[in-house]
């Protein structure tokens, strides 16, 4: 009875939890994947302890560990649908049992080897992916729904939302992506924050700034997903660069000797950031929320008697925030 009203509060917690899908599913398998990382590591240096493996044998310890931990989950997922299929179901399933004809030896190992499911891990069941052959699924989600809220929503209200959001997703990226890091920096491998040898240096570097950094986003882009709304995220980030990159270049460029200059070139500098932030906010909000088709909306919420006074308090904001950011700066060269 106790077991029973725990399994029923924490399903009330997952239906009122409204979070972004992703960190959801992030955090309720996170004690799962550290108990996998942890079993990954202690196993694979073991093995590199036990029989002093270099290069060659360490790259075979971790293709064996990588493709037998996939194909472990894939084949437990299946297992799971294939048993429930010819059982009479005594508890609520989250999805119908496929019928028993599509439990065959290739969509097993179709499904097994699915690119997508293969790299990232069984982000769907044997079930959902077998019924999903005939029928390729087109549906609108309660998320394509809840976007069209955001016309309702007053220029504070849209700015407050979308700075969070922002934030939110910052967070998200960098905690999943740091676990991973450090579960790989555990093994022994350490794996670089950035890594600009094989785009950005070979493009030119810094001398060809202004044309390299097209091809990279772009890559960057196609490479998470090919879509429209990052594609539309990586070319405006490349546009907004572009005065800040033409900025710099003129700095460099005319060297400011009087104070005056000086200060003067530093009000600008400050302006010129807090523009940036806000275009940067914009092309990511298009990439990530409203998609290229909300850009125009977005703009004339804020081009209207209520949003003006928004955007001039978001630019003063955002120009404190980089004269801050400079003195930061300035104080750290002078510790150096």
């Amino acid at each position: 009875m106790a077991i029973s009203s725990i399994m029923k509060k924490e399903k009330e917690k997952e239906t009122e939890d409204v979070s972004d899908a992703q960190w959801r599913n992030f955090r309720a398998n996170l004690l799962i994947l550290t108990l996998v990382f942890a079993i990954f590591a202690l196993f694979a240096n073991s093995l590199r302890a036990l029989f002093s493996l270099k290069a060659k044998g360490m790259s075979l310890v971790w293709l064996f560990i990588s493709l037998a931990y996939l194909s472990y989950l894939h084949g437990a997922c299946f297992g799971y649908d294939y048993h429930w299929a010819h059982q009479d179901p005594i508890f609520d399933q989250q999805e119908r049992s496929g019928q028993k004809d599509k439990f065959s030896f290739s969509i097993y190992l179709s499904y097994l080897l699915y690119a997508p499911v293969y790299i990232a891990g069984p982000i769907i069941s044997f079930n959902a992916f077998a019924s999903q052959l005939d029928m390729p699924q087109n549906n609108y989600t309660v998320r394509d729904v809840s976007c069209g809220l955001w016309k309702l929503l007053s220029p504070m209200d849209i700015f407050i939302i979308g700075y969070g959001v922002l934030n939110f997703m910052w967070l998200k990226f960098s905690l999943i992506w740091r676990y991973f890091r450090f579960w790989s920096l555990i093994c022994g491998i350490e794996a670089p924050e950035n890594m600009p040898r094989y785009l950005y240096i070979p493009l030119g570097g810094s001398r060809r700034k202004l044309l390299n950094i097209w091809v990279i986003f772009t890559f960057v882009a196609i490479w998470h997903d090919l879509e429209w709304k990052l594609l539309s995220w990586a070319w405006l980030t490349c546009l907004f660069f572009i005065p800040e990159m033409v900025v710099k270049s003129a700095a460099n460029t005319l060297k400011v000797e009087s104070a005056f200059g000086e200060f003067l070139f530093r009000e600008l500098s400050a302006a010129a950031g807090a523009i940036t932030i806000t275009c940067l906010m914009v092309a990511n909000l298009v990439g990530y929320v409203i998609g290229p088709s909300g850009i125009n909306w977005l703009l004339s919420q804020f081009l209207t008697r209520q949003g003006l006074p928004v955007m001039g308090g978001m630019f003063i904001t955002f120009y404190v925030g980089t004269k801050l950011m400079f003195h930061i700066d300035d104080a750290k060269q002078r510790k150096r």
